[in-house]
């Protein structure tokens, strides 16, 4: 699949699919390490508690076609939804903040394998700069604009605190980030020709405490 095509067809999937195409593809990759060569919608609803019916719709934003009473084949659905979801092509990120939940990032290999390497981080701790994190070079914040001369770079991971989220925000954005992945709770604003996507695990955790006391006073 081209990238040009890719690109139109990703723009008309709607975003609870988005959303749910990981799933669908992280479940048929435990489905080969079992060794099934095919896999239908109900067998992927049953692992994974979502209506067949729904995967089925789903799927069809992929470009992919199952088999009547047979399925889908396992080694092509895989390629083509991380072709579809951009997983195949790697993305290169700064990250802005290397407090804890920075740091965890830069620890996290596993971020590679779904498209993004995170090649720089930023920050002004002195006992920071200068210094490495798996490998990851740790620069001061003020040379953001040089290094975004020196990478190849079009996406900012922000876990940076919130006072200054909306200030390190504006300054990718004037040094040329095209995409924020915002993990604070701070709802950054930009112009719209930039992608943000915020990731909030406060937020997160608000739901689940209240679904968990919700449950607990039933």
């Amino acid at each position: 699949m081209s990238s040009t095509l890719q690109k139109k067809e990703t723009m008309k999937v709607p975003e609870p699919t988005l959303r749910r195409l990981p799933w669908y593809l992280s479940n048929v990759k435990l489905l080969k390490q079992k060794g099934e060569r095919f896999v239908s919608s109900t067998q992927i609803s049953k692992e994974i508690n979502i209506d067949a019916s729904q995967i089925a719709k789903d799927l069809s934003y992929v470009n992919i076609s199952g088999r009547t009473r047979v399925g889908y084949e396992v080694d092509t659905l895989i390629a083509v939804l991380e072709d579809f979801l951009g997983f195949t092509n790697m993305h290169k990120a700064f990250l802005f903040g290397v407090g804890s939940l920075g740091g965890a990032l830069l620890r996290d290999s596993g971020l590679s394998h779904f498209g993004l390497e995170i090649v720089a981080a930023f920050d002004v701790k002195p006992e920071l700069v200068g210094t490495t994190l798996s490998g990851i070079p740790i620069y001061h914040s003020n040379e953001f604009k040089q290094k975004m001369q020196e990478y190849d770079v079009n996406i900012g991971v922000l876990t940076v605190p919130i006072e200054i989220a909306q200030q390190i925000t504006d300054s990718m954005v004037e040094g040329g980030i095209k995409a924020v992945w915002n993990f604070t709770p701070f709802r950054i604003r930009v112009p719209e020709n930039i992608v943000v996507q915020n990731t909030s695990l406060y937020a997160h955790l608000a739901v689940m405490f209240n679904r968990l006391n919700f449950n607990e006073i039933k």
